[in-house]
């Protein structure tokens, strides 16, 4: 149980004293940004990996509600997000956090459906969504204006 609180807290991000949310998801664009950068299928997996291992991790963290210091869910979406990108800029970056915490914080349509199931299903699927949401914007973005997310 010991590993699976380190990795719903995103190892360690989410025991920042203020709005945790955001500090790992600053983290996880960090770290994102060095994925995207070293091979194309580097953020992909760990997109993936985040998303399925940090279901598994907070079922097994015995997680009562939504606390604050589990943030697997925030990288798990914001590398979602951030598979939109062809490959790192600042602009690209700052676009993909901006988006993704936009409909992380105001839970639009689906995202607020998800937010209001329960247990790990709920934790994990509304920053998922969100990603989604926030991808699908910047592809449509990298389609119609090319070099804005230079």
């Amino acid at each position: 149980m010991r590993i699976a609180r380190l990795i719903a807290a995103g190892f360690g991000s989410g025991y920042s004293p203020v709005a945790a949310g955001t500090v790992a998801s600053v983290v996880a664009v960090l770290v994102g940004a060095v994925l995207l950068w070293l091979s194309p299928v580097a953020l992909p997996a760990a997109a993936t990996l985040a998303t399925f291992g940090g279901f598994i991790a907070v079922q097994r963290a015995d997680v009562v509600g939504d606390p604050g210091w589990v943030v697997i869910d925030e990288f798990a979406g914001q590398w979602i997000a951030m598979l939109a990108l062809g490959r790192p800029s600042s602009s690209g970056l700052l676009g993909a956090f901006i988006l993704f915490r936009l409909f992380d914080i105001a839970k639009p349509g689906p995202v607020g459906w998800a937010d209001r199931q329960h247990g790990a299903f709920g934790i994990m699927a509304d920053d998922v969504i969100a990603g989604a949401i926030a991808a699908l914007i910047l592809a449509t973005i990298r389609i119609l204006w090319p070099d804005l997310l230079l």
